[in-house]
């Protein structure tokens, strides 16, 4: 049975929140192996001095799947 690990990060994006998830998820799986899933927790806009929209920010926990013969920790 599989074992994974839960990796938190946040990504942002000055498009749109979509645009954000994926630049999380490309991101982690350009350095992790056995990525299964991505949660998005919570999704901000960032607003510049002209109360404008600047950004778009999402704190995400990716889930990966643990290697044979790695441990958790």
């Amino acid at each position: 049975m599989p074992v994974a690990r839960v990796m938190e990060l946040s990504a942002t994006s000055e498009r749109s929140f979509e645009d954000a998830i994926n630049v999380g998820i490309k991101r982690a799986t350009s350095t992790l192996r056995g990525v299964e899933s991505a949660w998005v927790k919570d999704m901000n806009a960032m607003i510049d001095e002209n109360g404008n929209i600047s950004a778009y920010k999402v704190n995400m926990a990716i889930t990966f799947i643990l290697e044979e013969g790695e441990r958790p920790g």
